[in-house]
Protein backbone atom coordinates (compact mmCIF):
# COMPACT_ATOMS: atom_id res chain seq x y z
CA UNK A 1 0.00 0.00 0.00
CA UNK A 2 0.96 3.74 -0.95
CA UNK A 3 2.51 5.98 1.78
CA UNK A 4 -0.66 7.58 3.14
CA UNK A 5 -1.18 11.05 2.18
CA UNK A 6 -1.77 14.04 5.62
CA UNK A 7 -2.26 17.62 5.69
CA UNK A 8 -1.53 19.55 8.88
CA UNK A 9 -1.92 22.65 10.26
CA UNK A 10 1.45 23.97 12.36
CA UNK A 11 1.37 25.09 15.91
CA UNK A 12 2.14 28.77 16.48
CA UNK A 13 5.22 28.05 18.68
CA UNK A 14 6.89 24.72 19.63
CA UNK A 15 4.28 22.33 19.31
CA UNK A 16 2.91 21.31 22.96
CA UNK A 17 1.49 18.12 21.25
CA UNK A 18 0.37 16.27 18.35
CA UNK A 19 -3.51 15.84 17.69
CA UNK A 20 -3.76 13.34 14.48
CA UNK A 21 -7.34 13.91 13.10
CA UNK A 22 -9.32 11.00 11.12
CA UNK A 23 -11.92 11.74 8.78
CA UNK A 24 -15.41 9.76 7.84
CA UNK A 25 -16.53 7.50 5.17
CA UNK A 26 -16.26 9.14 2.01
CA UNK A 27 -14.39 12.14 2.55
CA UNK A 28 -10.89 13.01 2.87
CA UNK A 29 -8.10 14.62 4.58
CA UNK A 30 -8.95 18.30 4.43
CA UNK A 31 -12.99 17.56 6.16
CA UNK A 32 -11.85 17.87 9.57
CA UNK A 33 -8.76 19.82 9.30
CA UNK A 34 -10.41 23.18 9.46
CA UNK A 35 -11.52 22.19 13.17
CA UNK A 36 -7.94 22.27 14.21
CA UNK A 37 -8.28 26.11 15.15
CA UNK A 38 -11.01 25.54 16.71
CA UNK A 39 -10.12 22.07 19.33
CA UNK A 40 -6.96 23.86 19.59
CA UNK A 41 -7.64 28.13 19.25
CA UNK A 42 -4.15 28.40 20.75
CA UNK A 43 -2.43 26.70 18.62
CA UNK A 44 -0.30 25.10 20.96
CA UNK A 45 -0.24 21.43 18.86
CA UNK A 46 0.84 20.34 15.58
CA UNK A 47 -2.62 19.12 14.12
CA UNK A 48 -1.90 16.02 11.42
CA UNK A 49 -4.95 15.12 8.86
CA UNK A 50 -4.90 11.93 7.06
CA UNK A 51 -6.28 10.50 4.14
CA UNK A 52 -7.83 6.92 4.16
CA UNK A 53 -6.24 4.78 1.44
CA UNK A 54 -9.57 3.19 0.25
CA UNK A 55 -11.53 4.69 -3.33
CA UNK A 56 -15.07 2.73 -3.08
CA UNK A 57 -16.47 2.47 -6.14
CA UNK A 58 -19.84 4.31 -6.71
CA UNK A 59 -18.94 6.73 -3.49
CA UNK A 60 -17.20 9.73 -2.94
CA UNK A 61 -14.09 10.01 -1.43
CA UNK A 62 -11.84 7.98 0.67
CA UNK A 63 -12.40 5.47 3.08
CA UNK A 64 -10.51 2.88 5.88
CA UNK A 65 -12.15 0.09 5.50
CA UNK A 66 -15.10 -1.55 3.77
CA UNK A 67 -18.29 -2.28 5.89
CA UNK A 68 -20.09 -5.76 5.54
CA UNK A 69 -21.91 -4.84 8.19
CA UNK A 70 -21.79 -1.38 10.82
CA UNK A 71 -19.68 -2.49 13.70
CA UNK A 72 -17.80 -4.98 12.22
CA UNK A 73 -15.54 -3.57 9.97
CA UNK A 74 -14.00 -5.91 7.15
CA UNK A 75 -10.85 -7.54 8.26
CA UNK A 76 -8.33 -7.56 5.28
CA UNK A 77 -9.13 -3.73 4.32
CA UNK A 78 -9.15 -2.77 8.03
CA UNK A 79 -5.68 -4.29 8.93
CA UNK A 80 -4.35 -2.92 5.76
CA UNK A 81 -5.02 0.89 6.66
CA UNK A 82 -4.20 0.04 10.43
CA UNK A 83 -0.75 -0.82 9.56
CA UNK A 84 -0.45 2.11 6.88
CA UNK A 85 -1.94 4.69 9.41
CA UNK A 86 0.71 3.27 12.35
CA UNK A 87 3.49 4.10 9.69
CA UNK A 88 2.06 7.65 9.36
CA UNK A 89 2.10 8.02 13.11
CA UNK A 90 5.45 6.48 13.55
CA UNK A 91 6.92 8.82 11.02
CA UNK A 92 5.33 11.86 12.65
CA UNK A 93 7.04 11.10 16.28
CA UNK A 94 9.99 10.45 14.72
CA UNK A 95 10.08 13.55 12.58
CA UNK A 96 8.89 16.13 15.42
CA UNK A 97 10.33 14.42 17.92
CA UNK A 98 7.27 14.73 19.82
CA UNK A 99 5.96 11.29 21.98
CA UNK A 100 2.57 9.16 22.07
CA UNK A 101 2.16 10.74 25.71
CA UNK A 102 2.04 14.12 23.94
CA UNK A 103 -0.56 12.77 21.05
CA UNK A 104 -4.24 12.83 20.60
CA UNK A 105 -5.99 10.45 18.42
CA UNK A 106 -9.49 11.88 16.97
CA UNK A 107 -11.87 11.00 14.03
CA UNK A 108 -15.73 11.60 13.07
CA UNK A 109 -17.28 8.12 12.47
CA UNK A 110 -15.13 5.59 10.30
CA UNK A 111 -12.05 8.06 11.53
CA UNK A 112 -12.70 7.70 15.37
CA UNK A 113 -12.92 3.25 14.37
CA UNK A 114 -9.53 3.91 13.27
CA UNK A 115 -8.57 6.01 16.54
CA UNK A 116 -9.81 2.88 18.69
CA UNK A 117 -7.73 0.61 16.51
CA UNK A 118 -4.48 2.08 16.98
CA UNK A 119 -5.00 3.75 19.71
CA UNK A 120 -5.82 0.38 21.54
CA UNK A 121 -4.75 -1.67 19.94
CA UNK A 122 -1.73 -4.55 21.60
CA UNK A 123 1.13 -3.73 19.28
CA UNK A 124 0.44 0.09 19.38
CA UNK A 125 2.19 2.88 22.06
CA UNK A 126 -0.68 4.33 24.05
CA UNK A 127 -1.65 7.76 23.26
CA UNK A 128 -2.17 10.20 25.89
CA UNK A 129 -5.96 10.43 24.54
CA UNK A 130 -8.76 8.96 21.69
CA UNK A 131 -11.32 11.58 20.79
CA UNK A 132 -14.33 9.76 19.56
CA UNK A 133 -17.14 11.08 17.89
CA UNK A 134 -19.85 9.29 16.12
CA UNK A 135 -17.82 5.88 16.58
CA UNK A 136 -17.48 2.69 17.72
CA UNK A 137 -14.98 0.33 19.17
CA UNK A 138 -14.18 -2.48 16.31
CA UNK A 139 -15.21 -5.96 15.96
CA UNK A 140 -13.05 -7.34 13.90
CA UNK A 141 -11.35 -10.74 13.19
CA UNK A 142 -7.39 -10.62 13.78
CA UNK A 143 -7.84 -7.48 16.52
CA UNK A 144 -8.56 -6.90 20.13
CA UNK A 145 -8.43 -4.01 22.31
CA UNK A 146 -5.45 -3.89 24.85
CA UNK A 147 -7.03 -2.25 27.42
CA UNK A 148 -5.07 -3.26 30.95
CA UNK A 149 -2.14 -1.76 29.86
CA UNK A 150 -3.71 1.79 28.82
CA UNK A 151 -5.37 2.88 31.10
CA UNK A 152 -3.91 5.90 31.42
CA UNK A 153 -4.95 7.07 28.00
CA UNK A 154 -8.31 9.60 28.41
CA UNK A 155 -11.59 8.97 26.21
CA UNK A 156 -14.21 11.86 25.42
CA UNK A 157 -16.95 10.30 23.59
CA UNK A 158 -19.87 11.88 21.54
CA UNK A 159 -22.56 10.68 19.81
CA UNK A 160 -26.30 11.29 18.67
CA UNK A 161 -29.18 9.81 19.95
CA UNK A 162 -30.88 9.86 16.76
CA UNK A 163 -27.65 9.11 14.58
CA UNK A 164 -29.04 6.57 11.96
CA UNK A 165 -25.28 5.72 10.16
CA UNK A 166 -24.14 4.56 14.06
CA UNK A 167 -26.27 3.81 16.45
CA UNK A 168 -26.28 5.45 20.03
CA UNK A 169 -25.73 1.76 21.29
CA UNK A 170 -22.51 1.41 19.79
CA UNK A 171 -21.11 4.60 22.25
CA UNK A 172 -22.71 3.18 25.08
CA UNK A 173 -21.18 -0.42 24.55
CA UNK A 174 -17.95 1.98 23.96
CA UNK A 175 -18.38 3.15 27.14
CA UNK A 176 -19.13 0.30 29.39
CA UNK A 177 -15.79 -1.24 28.18
CA UNK A 178 -13.62 1.56 29.12
CA UNK A 179 -15.30 2.18 32.41
CA UNK A 180 -14.91 -1.60 33.69
CA UNK A 181 -11.63 -1.28 32.53
CA UNK A 182 -10.58 1.37 34.56
CA UNK A 183 -9.81 4.23 31.84
CA UNK A 184 -11.10 8.07 32.61
CA UNK A 185 -13.93 8.72 30.22
CA UNK A 186 -15.65 11.66 29.43
CA UNK A 187 -19.19 10.77 27.25
CA UNK A 188 -21.93 12.69 26.19
CA UNK A 189 -25.13 12.09 24.14
CA UNK A 190 -26.93 14.47 22.59
CA UNK A 191 -29.96 14.84 20.20
CA UNK A 192 -27.86 14.85 17.20
CA UNK A 193 -28.05 12.48 13.72
CA UNK A 194 -24.57 11.46 12.16
CA UNK A 195 -22.93 14.56 12.77
CA UNK A 196 -20.41 16.65 15.41
CA UNK A 197 -23.12 18.39 17.29
CA UNK A 198 -21.96 22.05 18.12
CA UNK A 199 -22.08 22.00 21.43
CA UNK A 200 -19.15 19.21 21.69
CA UNK A 201 -16.81 21.33 19.88
CA UNK A 202 -15.86 23.94 23.39
CA UNK A 203 -16.29 20.32 25.44
CA UNK A 204 -13.78 18.91 23.19
CA UNK A 205 -11.40 21.63 23.27
CA UNK A 206 -11.38 22.04 26.83
CA UNK A 207 -10.67 18.56 27.15
CA UNK A 208 -7.89 18.49 24.54
CA UNK A 209 -5.92 21.08 26.46
CA UNK A 210 -6.04 19.44 29.66
CA UNK A 211 -5.14 16.01 27.87
CA UNK A 212 -2.01 17.52 26.33
CA UNK A 213 -0.67 20.22 28.95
Amino acid sequence: MAPLVYEQRAAAEDARGLLILHHGRGTDERDLLPLADVFDPERALLVVSVRGPLRVPGSPGFHWYLVPRVGYPDPDTFRGSSEALAEVHDELWERTGLTPSQTVLGGFSMGTVMSYALGLGADRPAPAGIMALSGFIPRVEGWEPSLADRTGTRVLIAHGRNDPVISVELARRARKLLETAGFELDYRESEATHSIDPADIPRASTWLASTIE
